[in-house]
């Protein structure tokens, strides 16, 4: 076996399966649109139940459908028969997965969902086998060979099964409505999530970890602020504690440059006045966004009356998956 030759059979394999994809296209038919009604309009979940590899690929639609808006989950065929029946309710929708369309464990439970009066959907590569007769409705999967030479592993098959979901799934989605925040929430652990759930405050410095002085206070004592809270800047407030300005590692250098006296100098002499600032109730992404457009790394979180009640910085975004 030579390099080329891995490389052929690999190309091979994906030409076979890419095949399989395309003549899935005109599979999107009245079936699937009706498929599409029957889980759409289900007031329950979408249990999908598929043995062996089926049942993989199964496992995944049913992760994909319910991350996208269409609550499901799955249950094996052989357990099914063995008391997690009692899983599925009649207000839900069977979506079974069976290339033969034959599987002894599907078909065993087919009479019991029919006595239930639970809608099934099938998923076969056989129009004419008993399952695709017993259900409501059934999406055609079949393939015209499998990218296994001799046959008999499913490869094909299961690439068509999932392609053939993902359509199910997204055209739910679609019809639903779904959003990006809807998306979000059910991936709060995901970047995706981090980015449209978490707030300002969810993440800002606040009591004493906020760095502030008064307008009285000197440059030098600016300086020790900004040391002890860790932070590169220090906020600046007047005698009614709302923010007067902010005086950054950037004025710090301004101020060297005009040889100030640190001890004599007033910080409000060399701070930022106008600084930007942001509110507790915005997103963190929000507020990644304000450092990025202004090139800065740390900001004021303000309430309506201009008083200080947090602050952040890149750090913090970072920690946090923000970024």
């Amino acid at each position: 076996m030579t390099k080329e030759l891995f490389i052929t059979l690999g190309r091979a394999v994906i030409k076979t399966e890419s095949e399989a994809i395309i003549d899935l296209e005109k599979r999107i038919n009245l079936d699937f649109a009706e498929a599409c009604k029957l889980c759409f309009s289900c007031k329950g979940r979408i249990v999908v139940t598929g043995m062996g590899k089926s049942g993989h690929i199964g496992g995944k639609i049913a992760a994909t459908l319910a991350s996208t808006g269409s609550p499901a989950f799955f249950v094996h065929p052989g357990e099914a028969s063995h008391g997690d029946l009692g899983m599925i309710t009649p207000t839900d929708v069977v979506l079974a997965i069976s290339n033969s369309g034959e599987t002894n464990e599907i078909m065993t439970i087919v009479p019991l969902l029919k006595r239930l009066q639970v809608p099934l959907v099938s998923m076969t590569g056989n129009p004419q086998s008993t399952l695709a007769k017993e259900a409501n409705v059934n999406l055609d999967i079949s393939v015209k060979q499998e990218a296994c030479p001799l046959g008999l592993a499913p490869t094909s098959s299961t690439t068509a099964t999932l392609v053939m979901g993902d359509a199910l799934a997204i055209a739910l989605l679609e019809a639903r409505g779904f959003t990006e925040e809807d998306f979000a929430r059910s991936h709060p652990g995901g970047s995706l999530g981090r980015r449209l759930l978490l707030l300002v405050s969810d993440v800002m410095r606040t009591g004493t970890d906020i760095p502030v002085v008064d307008q009285n206070a000197s440059l030098g004592d600016a300086l020790l602020e900004i040391s002890q809270k860790g932070m590169g800047m220090t906020a600046i407030i007047n005698d009614e504690h709302r923010l007067s300005g902010i005086f950054t590692d950037g004025d710090l250098r301004r101020a060297f440059e005009k040889n100030l006296d640190i001890h004599q100098t007033q910080v409000t002499e060399v701070m930022t006045r106008n600084c930007k600032t942001v509110s507790e109730s915005a997103l963190a992404a929000e507020a990644l966004n304000i450092m990025d457009s202004g090139k800065i790394s740390d900001l004021l979180v303000t309430d309506n009356n201009q008083k200080i009640i947090g602050a952040l910085n890149m750090h913090d975004l970072l920690k946090a998956g923000v970024v």
